[in-house]
């Protein structure tokens, strides 16, 4: 992968990464501004399972973040857009629909088929 691509990739990563940190910092101030407390336990408890799915998402989120920054790293080390299991590169189409990948097409389907078959 030449430098320009890596420009490309780092630049999409940054800002994805800067999307998620802005949504974190959002989750965080609506839910001080939107915390009450709510004489209706029916009413509590809509809010509780509310704010209970917004963690959840950010905690996704936070670990894609970890992902994105192990990417960026990559970035750095030289080591990005080459398959963890057999060193090929992964490609850039693929790279593209999911800039996070550590696999190549083949060994994410082999990994996939595994997982199945270990789930039954």
């Amino acid at each position: 992968m030449d430098e320009k691509q890596l420009e490309h990739f780092r630049g999409l990563l940054l800002h994805w990464r800067g999307e998620l940190v802005d949504e974190v910092t959002r989750t965080v101030s609506h839910m001080k501004d939107e915390a009450s407390n709510f004489p209706d336990p029916a009413d509590r408890a809509t809010q509780e399972e509310e704010f209970s799915l917004e963690l959840r998402t950010r905690d996704r989120e936070r670990k894609l973040i970890k992902k994105i920054d192990g990417m960026l790293e990559r970035i750095t080390i030289d080591d990005y857009g080459y398959c963890d299991a057999c060193g090929i590169e992964i490609g850039v189409k693929r790279l593209e629909a999911r800039p996070t990948a550590t696999l190549c097409i083949d060994c994410k389907t082999l990994s996939e088929i595994k997982e199945r078959q270990e789930l039954g």
